[in-house]
């Protein structure tokens, strides 16, 4: 494949990249042959990247993206430039909205021939307060196609694989507790292989040409309510559980308590649901065939386990 890639030999700037969906890009485009500069303020935390890269393919950087100087220093020279940068908590208007604006005329001004700006699918909820995170996004999106008009857009569903954590936060409690509580029970998602995501940005960068200026829209397979995602769960730990749906009320009120797993803006996205609006392109016009969260579950839930391997039955 790194023969073949235009991505050969190119330098392809991660923004963010050694964070959870950072770690799949970069193996993604180090089998394209492309040379990597990993960009984070904790660049460290990709460091088990190493045996997979050829010598030289291979740098780390330190960058504060809320330091303009820092994000130019790292895009400098840069072919190509994908941000992954995400996040709930800090300034998010400066982290995911105004930064990547800074990112994008980096890029344009070093001469980069792609940027990929990974986003959300996540909207405005039709009532309530504002949503800070949906907000961010927003003007991540805006600021990045008036810097770097041919970028190409993705906004995924939620993310999952192996060591996520979505699953592996509901799959920890179903462990522990014979009784849960489920917040958003009938919210509708289109959980997405993070894998699948990656690869969405590798062809992105490699075929600017035909993918700038396009904003896609990446969902799984298929639309699971998160009731039926905590079965599916339980049923992949060999656990008899009961799960009781929760009123918006008292997710809402949960949501607001400090110290909590799921902040305001997160319970928000839960309640309206993340699935593709069929507005824009998705998978198939990337060449991707998206994989189901049921061809990974039973195999990531034998840890969770009580016997691990050794069990093959439900167990209290």
């Amino acid at each position: 494949m790194a023969s073949k890639s235009a991505l050969n030999g190119k330098l392809v700037v991660l923004m963010g990249g050694s964070g959870f969906i950072g770690n799949y890009v970069a193996q993604a485009l180090l089998a394209r042959g492309a040379r990597l500069r990993i960009a984070s303020r904790h660049p460290e935390r990709a460091f088990n990247l190493k045996p997979l890269a050829n010598l030289g393919q291979l740098q780390f950087a330190r960058c504060d993206v809320t330091d303009r100087r820092s994000v130019d220093a790292v895009i400098a020279g840069a072919d190509a430039v994908a941000n992954l940068v995400g996040s709930f908590s800090g300034d998010l208007k400066q982290i995911m909205g105004d930064s990547a604006g800074w990112m994008a005329e980096a890029a344009a001004r070093t001469g980069a021939t792609a940027f990929v700006h990974v986003s959300a699918i996540a909207e405005q909820p039709a009532d309530g307060p504002e949503n800070h995170y949906a907000a961010a996004k927003k003007l991540g999106e805006q600021r990045v196609r008036e810097s770097f008009p041919q970028a190409t857009i993705l906004r995924p569903s939620i993310l999952f694989g192996k060591d996520d954590a979505f699953l592996s936060m509901f799959a920890g409690m179903i462990r522990l507790a014979p009784v849960l509580p489920v917040f958003g029970p009938d919210a509708q998602l289109q959980l997405v292989y993070v894998d699948d995501v990656a690869e969405a940005v590798a062809v992105a960068l490699e075929e600017p040409g035909k993918q700038g200026d396009r904003i896609f829209e990446l969902g799984g397979p298929e639309r699971l309510t998160m009731l039926e995602i905590n079965r599916r769960i339980a049923a992949a730990q060999r656990r008899k559980r009961t799960f009781l749906p929760m009123p918006d009320a008292v997710s809402g009120t949960f949501a607001a308590l400090p110290g909590t797993p799921m902040g305001k803006d997160q319970w928000q996205l839960l309640k309206q649901g993340s699935v593709v609006s069929g507005e824009h392109p998705g998978f198939a016009e990337l060449g991707i065939e998206p994989k189901p969260l049921n061809l990974f579950l039973d195999k990531w839930m034998v840890r969770y386990r009580r016997q691990g391997r050794f069990s093959d039955r439900a167990l209290p």
